[in-house]
Order: C-alpha cells, then structure tokens, then sequence
C-alpha cells in the first residue's frame, strides 16, 4: 500500500501562489493515476485535478483550469499542484489521492492523504 502525505498548505493572500506537494512512500507511484481533491468547509470533496502514470495527460475541474497545474515526479515519488491566482473560494483543505489500475477510468481512488489546510484571505 501506498501512504500519502501533503505538504505546503498555509494561509495566502487573494491573487497569490502557492505550491502543494504528495509525497508517496511504501511502493512507487508510477502505476497510479494521481489525483487532487479538496474540501471546503460545509460543502463535500470535490474533485481538482489529475494526471496519468506517465505524465501524459492531465484533467483539471472547471473552477481551476488555467490557475493550477497539476505535476509529478515519479523519481522523487511525489506529486504537485501549483496553485497561481488563488481565490477564497480556494480555500479547502487539499487532499492527494492515488488510484489503482483496476480502477482506471472510475471515480474511485484508493490511497488518500491526511490532507493540508489552504486558506486564501480576501
């Protein structure tokens, strides 16, 4: 099994950047889709972004496309989001999520992160 763990979530100001890491431990993850979620106080996780094994293909949801940017290192065994031109309705708490093979093409992941806490000031 594969254990995932966020870093770089801190408070920024509105129109900021900011930097979020997963770095995996346990087994690689260069057979995993990865993948970024986040969940905003009150509201359910919701999906932000993804990026196949090899780094060929990345998705992003509606509301980020054209400010984040979803990378990975599979060397390092590590993933990134870079966030550019935050809003507050950015501010969730940042979840890493890994999917198995067996689940490719689902909505399904299978390893998740603690989490880090992004809060964007207005």
């Amino acid at each position: 099994q594969a254990q995932l763990v966020e870093a770089g979530g801190r408070l920024v100001q509105a129109g900021g950047s900011l930097r979020l890491s997963c770095a995996a431990s346990g087994r690689p993850i260069s057979n995993y889709v990865m993948a970024w979620f986040r969940q905003a106080r009150g509201k359910e996780r919701e999906f932000v972004a993804s990026i196949t094994r090899s780094g060929e293909a990345t998705f992003y949801a509606f509301e980020v496309t054209g400010r984040f940017t979803i990378s990975r290192d599979n060397a390092k065994n590590t993933i990134y989001l870079q966030m550019s031109d935050l809003r507050p309705e950015d501010t969730a708490v940042y979840y890493c999520a890994a999917q198995e093979p067996v689940n490719s093409g689902t909505h399904v992941y299978d390893y998740w992160g603690q989490g880090t806490q992004v809060t964007v000031s207005s």
